[in-house]
């Protein structure tokens, strides 16, 4: 049964008083104002784990591939941007491939970790520059997600009339290596609600880990009025729950609540709520739950394709098939599993983990919209690839003549 995530503008009954001191003061901030009262706080409470090391991996599980991409076009547009940097930006910018500043990117909208160029302090040409990075990386309509969520962040920055900390294009972006089209390098892309990760090496390439969200995910006024996203991740997945039997819904259902008295103290929390691969979790180990997918009907076993066709839709065409096919691949060992109720109009969370890819989907409570229990119009999505996938960092090693080159200093 398909789903939409709610109805059209009921999010618009949470919207918050703006008289309150937290918004009051948000008007008179801008971004690093904004971000030095959280870091000097301490919070959120998981920055102590933004340096833990890596965990361990099964070994052989991803290889060099042809992906396809357009290298030199990429490396092109991505040179066009570091030959229009200040050295100032330089240094803030342009990062050795090994930095552990890679793994410290964040989704709220405070400003974390400030690194990088950010677009909305760029001329336009130097931002134009910069998003056609992006858009040639990407696939047409993984370019087009993107945009639709820094455009849902826009929004929400209206309805709450901070626009100097959320707005289009609060995002910083951030090189790991120097473009070229026969070494590895990367960039991050990192803001509130859109967080992509993308390492390339010659024609093949991961975007891993990313994070998607919206709060709300429906534009209803503006110019942009109309866009919506997350929805069919939304609706693929409860079609799917809705489509097992009563047993298989059982055994895939681990919590009937979502912030339900049966969790382990730990399983929710107040910033990640149910998903447990957010930022700073790089390389956890999360015990498989649920049910297995190679235990699914044909039809179920679509689903699950078309769930992952939605989280792969980043990646181009060459390389989504290709990750599409080391999914099918692993269905011996991919569980499916769900937390919540699973009617029309009740928020849920699913998860799809093999060991080759983890995919979280999440309905959250409000953040700066007022309604304290989960919502459909609030959702965060993600991904991660396990075992050492992410950042290429399982590729690395099968680079020919790559080795771990930087140093800490201190």
């Amino acid at each position: 049964m398909t789903s939409q995530s709610g109805s059209d503008g009921a999010f618009r009954q949470y919207l918050p008083d703006l008289n309150q001191p937290r918004f009051q003061n948000m008007k008179k901030q801008d971004s690093y104002e904004y971000a030095d009262i959280f870091k000097r706080e301490g919070q959120p409470p998981w920055l102590h784990g933004l340096y833990l090391h890596w965990r361990v991996v099964r070994d052989g599980l991803f290889e060099l591939q042809d992906d396809g991409i357009p290298i030199d076009t990429i490396v092109e547009a991505a040179n066009s941007v570091c030959a229009n940097l200040s050295q100032d930006q330089k240094l803030k910018t342009c990062y050795h491939i090994d930095s552990p500043e890679w793994r410290s990117w964040s989704n709220p909208e405070f400003l974390l970790s400030d690194k990088g160029i950010r677009l909305d302090e760029l001329s336009n040409d130097l931002r134009s520059k910069t998003l056609k990075v992006l858009e040639l990386t990407l696939s047409p309509e993984g370019y087009q997600k993107a945009l639709g969520a820094m455009r849902v962040n826009h929004f929400l920055g209206e309805l709450v009339e901070t626009p100097a900390i959320m707005n289009e294009f609060s995002y910083n972006f951030v090189f790991f290596g120097e473009p070229s089209t026969t070494r590895p390098w990367g960039y991050s892309f990192y803001g509130h609600h859109l967080c992509l990760n993308i390492f390339l090496y010659k024609t093949q390439i991961v975007v891993s880990p990313w994070f998607t969200g919206a709060e709300p995910n429906l534009i209803d006024e503006g110019p942009y009025k109309g866009t919506r996203i997350l929805d069919r991740e939304e609706s693929l997945g409860l079609r799917l729950m809705q489509s097992l039997s009563p047993e298989q819904q059982k055994a895939s259902q681990v919590y009937k609540l979502m912030k339900d008295p049966a969790m382990p103290h730990g399983r929710w929390n107040h910033d990640d709520q149910r998903h447990l691969c957010g930022a700073y979790r790089d390389n956890r180990i999360v015990p498989y739950e649920g049910i297995l997918v190679s235990d699914m009907s044909t039809e179920q076993q679509e689903y699950i394709l078309g769930i992952a066709n939605e989280f792969f839709l980043y990646l181009p065409d060459k390389a989504r098939k290709l990750h599409l096919e080391l999914l099918k691949k692993w269905f011996h060992e991919t569980y499916w599993c769900w937390i919540g109720r699973y009617g029309d109009n009740d928020p849920f969370y699913y998860r799809i983990q093999s060991p080759v890819v983890i995919f979280e989907f999440d309905h959250h409570s409000g953040v700066f919209l007022n309604n304290e229990e989960p919502a459909k119009f609030h959702i965060h999505t993600l991904m991660r690839t396990p075992n050492g996938g992410d950042y290429g960092m399982a590729l690395r090693p099968l680079i020919p003549g790559i080795k771990q080159e930087f140093l800490w200093e201190g």
